[in-house]
């Protein structure tokens, strides 16, 4: 792979400060932030009052864990605009989440809140490897999905030629790539899959096409796939991490040199990792839930904002800022099964250990009786046959059973047997009685 490492004299002063600078520069901001939201956004003057504190209560960064936390509740129970903190002709663009689960939760940007994006996504592409001048293809969705947008400014930001594909038309993405000979290719892993799969059937070497760098990032994917994804493709796989009520993609973000977790920007947001059923905030190092609270956000701070991600907090490396280690599973997609807590990224990890099944799966919750069951629902690679792809179900079978310690079933499709995504893959499908796909 070509070495992608950004130039020193590139970084943003602010990549190469020390700590005590940057936690000076927090602890400013975070005053500022806190007041303009007890200012300007009444739930959140509701929430400081009912917790008894005022943001002059936040003398030193730990003072943090004084404020109440936030969460989708909150934003839907003021849907659409009530989380505001500018008057609405200040608000120069929305976004919103899909709202597959309720109500979508509604973002608004100022322009300089839409500058502060541009030049962090840009920052983040440049860490991820991609440089001014770089063709870069851009297949997250657009709309009202932070992700197309957010990679598409940035990467102007930052000087590159743009390809606003989008997502979908697999067909045409592996064409463009073709014709178009991108450097840098921003989308989901399991949507990269897809495109991996469309440039076989074409008779496309993959690593033989222009692409230099991906830069992966809504959803959870393993160590194991980023093997996969370089291996198959020669290029650098990077993880970008975001979300729309923060800001969208561009929270976070790997370094292309040491590729050991996303660097968390943290002139602008501030992490803290709790415990997901008690709350208390958790040292460094120890595993939990994702909070940020955002630093300079102007038409909607967030507060101690409840990401639902589970992970930790690790030193800095190739930059002073903190990193997330890769996020392994979510507290609302574990699957709580006879007593054992899994994550779908824990079987994919164990698929990619299985040299015939491919990284296509799903899977599926049922109910017997009283008993909850799990299928695993994967595809055989092409050149398995369906002998081998039954001795492949078998050892997953037994990898799972002896890894994670429960059993389940294991169905092996042909190859596209499952159901692709354009974007966030649907990892999880829920058919037990009252379940959200099982009536």
């Amino acid at each position: 792979m070509q070495d992608r490492t950004p130039r020193p004299e590139d970084l943003d002063p602010i990549e190469r400060a020390s700590i005590d600078e940057l936690r000076a520069l927090q602890l400013q901001r975070l005053r500022w932030t806190l007041s303009h939201a007890h200012a300007n956004v009444p739930p959140y003057r509701e929430l400081f009052d009912k917790a008894q504190v005022h943001p002059d209560d936040l003398r030193e960064l730990s003072d943090l864990a004084k404020f109440p936390h936030t969460d989708k509740a909150t934003l839907r129970a003021h849907y659409p605009f009530g989380m505001f903190a500018v008057p609405r002709e200040r608000v120069a663009r929305l976004h919103a989440s899909s709202g597959t689960t309720g109500r979508p939760t509604v973002v608004g940007y100022t322009a300089d809140d839409l500058r502060t994006w541009s030049r962090l996504m840009a920052r983040s592409i440049r860490a991820s490897g991609g440089r001014a001048g770089d063709r870069v293809h851009v297949a997250y969705g657009y709309g009202l999905f932070t992700g197309g947008l957010g990679a598409h400014y940035g990467a102007e930001e930052l000087g590159c030629t743009v390809v606003p594909v989008s997502g979908g038309m697999t067909e045409r993405q592996v064409m463009l790539i073709e014709d178009f000979q991108p450097d840098v290719i921003m989308v989901t892993p399991t949507y990269m899959l897809a495109i991996l799969d469309e440039m076989r059937r074409r008779g496309v070497d993959p690593r033989g096409t222009s692409l230099r760098v991906g830069i992966f990032g809504a959803e959870p994917w393993t160590e194991k796939l980023r093997a996969e994804i370089e291996d198959q493709l020669d290029m650098h796989a990077v993880d970008i991490y975001g979300l729309s009520e923060v800001m969208g993609p561009g929270v976070a973000c790997e370094c292309v040199e040491t590729k050991d977790g996303p660097h968390v920007w943290e002139d602008h947001f501030y992490p803290e990792i709790i415990d997901p059923v008690s709350g208390a905030v958790l040292p460094d190092g120890e595993i939990g839930e994702l909070v940020f609270t955002s630093l300079t956000k102007q038409a909607m701070p967030v507060v101690r904002y409840r990401t639902r991600d589970l992970t930790r907090l690790l030193p800095g490396t190739a930059r002073p800022m903190r990193r997330i280690e890769k996020i392994t599973g979510r507290t609302d997609d574990m699957i709580i099964l006879r007593g054992v807590n899994l994550f779908p990224t824990q079987i994919e990890e164990l698929i990619l250990r299985t040299p015939q099944l491919a990284p296509h799966f799903q899977c599926v919750l049922t109910r017997e009786g009283r008993m909850d069951e799990l299928t695993v629902a994967v595809e055989r690679r092409p050149a398995t046959t369906p002998e081998q792809a039954a001795e492949a179900g078998a050892v997953l079978a037994a990898l799972v059973k002896n890894t994670i310690g429960v059993t389940v079933g294991v169905r092996v499709l042909d190859p596209d047997g499952v159901e692709r995504s354009m974007g966030k893959a649907r990892r999880l499908v829920d058919r037990r009685p009252g379940g959200p796909t099982g009536g």
